[in-house]
């Protein structure tokens, strides 16, 4: 009971002040950054993509671009790694990218802190098991990322998502939160192996025992 009135009321106040605190904090660097991207990468400045939210609901995920808009001779876009900038790199590195998604708590698309929102077309290979870490908001961190982030691999992000449903609490928040710090510093866990970041998921992997 203590958990569900956490996970209703007092996350979302919490993300709210947080939210609005740290953008006005960071407004001066968001700027910069935006124009950094104008000059460097040019028009659009961010980069959306359809997300599952709360509830498996849709919702429009706001990051800086960290890629060009580079085409083959046929029209269609190049992969990831070649259109992938030196620039936009850094700002994934440091998780600069990301930082857009303050926007996205302020107006409860997102948490501060939960699991990572996926891309909107995974929703219809889910497992009922895998489905239940829409039953809180989606974060900008969350357990997986503090335990291996994307070095891990999908089944095993699931399983993690799943435990923190199960665990949310202020006090695991808190744990979240201090453990993302030193992560992003170091830069741990960005990308996958051989990968830009992860390779794309289609639940063919063996399953995992459960935490």
């Amino acid at each position: 009971m203590r958990s569900m009135m956490y996970r209703m009321i007092w996350k979302r106040f919490i993300d709210i002040i947080s939210s609005i605190l740290l953008i006005t904090l960071l407004s001066p660097f968001l700027i910069i950054t935006a124009l950094l991207v104008r000059l460097k990468l040019g028009s659009p400045i961010f980069f959306t993509q359809e997300r599952l939210g709360l509830n498996g609901e849709n919702f429009t995920i706001w990051k800086f671009r960290s890629m060009t808009n580079c085409r083959d001779k046929d029209g269609n876009l190049m992969s990831d790694e070649y259109r992938l900038t030196k620039f936009g790199k850094l700002l994934r590195d440091w998780s600069i990218d990301e930082l857009p998604q303050l926007w996205n708590v302020l107006i409860g698309d997102m948490s501060l802190i939960g699991p990572r929102p996926f891309i909107a077309e995974y929703g219809s290979r889910y497992t009922s098991e895998q489905m239940r870490r829409h039953e809180v908001r989606p974060g900008i961190s969350g357990w997986a990322q503090v335990m291996g982030r994307n070095s891990i691999g999908w089944n095993q992000k699931f399983i993690l998502d799943v435990w923190y449903v199960d665990n949310c609490s202020f006090k695991t928040d808190l744990k979240i939160l201090f453990r993302t710090i030193p992560i992003v510093l170091s830069r741990t866990g960005v990308s996958a192996k051989n990968h830009v970041t992860m390779p794309e998921w289609a639940n063919t992997e063996e399953p995992e025992e459960k935490m």
